[in-house]
């Protein structure tokens, strides 16, 4: 969508050009609105190397609680000889002032952003910024980590390139001048010493619109919790049937902790309540990083899991505040509108207690619903079909995967077959990425077409397995990894290497839910792999 231009701007509102210039339910910048002044000798700057449709350098003073910017190609300089073009842009919010990441493509300002420079600045003494900026100047010195001392911003014409101002920035001979000075010879970020390059690469932050300012700019990386001690384990044992437990820094109303919920497996005995809201907390740590900041669909089993269960999308309204969630601004009428996300690992523990047995994140972010940043591939088998059969369908998508030089990670699906995450850069819609799998997937049946059934209905399958590509799809879901099963024993849905495809002691359902954080001690988190998501999809044509 085009970004609109039907709001006017009031230039005695602050803010108001900025917010003309954006549509804010597409473009991810926050609106904002005017922040207090942090008083004399406090006002604070930045400057941000930006690269949109063209590099350029963001300078940005703060005055009356708003970022005065100025967009200056060449960057500032040291050297008093030197005069940089300073386009005079629209005031940015004081949120601005530490963003640094990502603006999605296509949209205003799209492309990677880094702070380049930041500290206090002041005005001339006895000098009202604000006022010297109407009539056409601004007297700065500024206490940066690479720029210091004196800079002065002047207009040269009021009607420039696109219908903004055209200035200059100048700094002037003082002891922080240096002959030569230029900014592209400082590159590095001096808040996380990166450079555009890896910021693009491996961004940490999104800005989103549709947030209130102070809340725009998303991390796309999760903190992740230190694991949950033993006294808080201990804690939860000693609980009754219900009661309070205090695990992440959360306080959670635990119930039913005694009831079974699925039945005993070998020589185990059932699985309680009890027992799953303990492995939610122990493994919630290992598995956030797959959950944050996506929409997830529960499959809950209140009655246990030997009973029917049913899909729980829609956040229910008894949900504790703190609980994180995404409002789908897409849904329809009857669709589900509200959706927990599990931003934090306390928020999977009241999953569990929520009787969610089952845990099924999508595959797109909720900042970008329509660009999964997986491709997904079910091997699905038929009644006919053979645990070795699977394996072998397996082996080929391992060596398909190989040929195309893509990085892929097959997991155990806690049932009867295996599933292969591929993890994929920002940028295909799910009609390719499904595309993408139904090529790669009808290329392994042709090597063995006895074994694969390309028919959607089990009755036609006759028996045979289906390399399910159609659920590279929206609000299509596979189960996550160590999510638990609703089978005797719990057993979980397991990342495994691909090495042991050719173990001989490799089950689907071989690893449960008492099992699994001994298993994690021991040999890590073998999916780890998937939540590096830099390759792009080769073309197969």
């Amino acid at each position: 969508m085009a970004r609109q231009r039907s709001r006017r701007a009031d230039p005695d509102v602050p803010l108001a050009r900025y917010q003309s210039m954006r549509d804010f339910q597409h473009t991810p910048e926050p609106a904002g609105s005017p922040a207090p002044d942090p008083g004399p000798g406090q006002r604070r700057f930045v400057v941000q190397r930006h690269r949109a449709r063209a590099l350029h350098y963001d300078v940005r003073f703060e005055i009356d609680g708003v970022l005065v910017s100025w967009a200056v190609p060449k960057g500032p300089s040291l050297d008093p000889d030197v005069r940089r073009l300073a386009v005079h842009v629209e005031d940015h919010p004081v949120e601005y002032l530490d963003f640094e990441g990502v603006i999605p493509g296509g949209q205003y300002g799209g492309g990677d952003v880094i702070v380049w420079d930041t500290g206090t600045w002041e005005p001339n003494p006895g000098v009202d910024p604000a006022e010297e900026l109407a009539g056409g100047t601004l007297h700065a010195t500024v206490h940066g980590q690479k720029l210091q001392g004196r800079f002065v911003l002047f207009r040269t014409s009021r009607e420039g390139s696109g219908g903004k101002e055209q200035w200059m920035m100048v700094h002037k001979r003082d002891d922080h001048t240096v002959a030569g000075w230029d900014a592209e010879d400082h590159p590095h970020s001096v808040l996380s010493g990166r450079t555009n390059d890896e910021v693009k690469d491996d961004p940490d932050r999104l800005w989103r619109s549709d947030l209130p300012a102070d809340q725009a700019s998303v991390a796309l990386k999760v903190a992740v919790p230190d694991p949950v001690s033993e006294d808080e384990l201990a804690a939860l044992d000693e609980l009754g049937q219900n009661g309070r437990w205090t695990v992440f820094g959360r306080t959670l109303r635990v119930t039913n902790l005694d009831k079974e919920l699925f039945g005993a497996r070998d020589d185990q005995p059932p699985v309680t309540k009890r027992d799953l809201i303990r492995y939610a907390a122990q493994v919630g740590p290992t598995l956030l990083p797959y959950l944050a900041g996506r929409a997830l669909n529960m499959h809950r089993y209140p009655g246990g899991a030997d009973t029917k269960g049913f899909w729980h999308k829609e956040l229910p309204g008894h949900a504790p505040d703190w609980v994180p969630r995404w409002r789908n601004p897409d849904a329809g009428r009857g669709e589900t509108q509200t959706y927990l996300v599990v931003d934090e690992a306390a928020a999977l523990v009241w999953a569990a207690n929520f009787g969610a047995l089952e845990w099924h994140p999508w595959t797109s972010r909720t900042e970008q619903p329509r660009c999964p940043s997986y491709v997904l591939f079910d091997i699905d088998p038929g009644e006919r079909t053979s645990w070795e059969e699977v394996l072998v369908l397996a082996r080929l998508h391992r060596t398909a995967l190989e040929h195309l030089g893509m990085r892929g990670r097959p997991k155990l699906t806690g049932r009867r077959g295996i599933q292969v995450w591929v993890p994929i850069a920002e940028g295909p819609g799910f009609d390719q990425t499904r595309a993408w799998a139904e090529t790669v997937s009808r290329s392994v049946g042709t090597v063995v077409p006895e074994l694969v059934s390309w028919k959607w209905s089990v009755q036609e399958r006759r028996g045979l397995a289906r390399l399910d590509y159609t659920q590279n799809a929206i609000n299509k879901t596979l189960v996550a990894p160590y999510s638990p099963r609703p089978a005797p024993g719990a057993p979980v849905s397991a990342p495994i290497d691909w090495d042991d495809l050719d173990d001989p002691d490799l089950r689907p359902d071989g690893v449960t839910l008492r099992e699994m954080p001994r298993r994690l001690a021991e040999r890590g988190d073998l999916f780890a792999d998937v939540l590096d998501h830099h390759q792009t999809l080769p073309d197969l044509h």
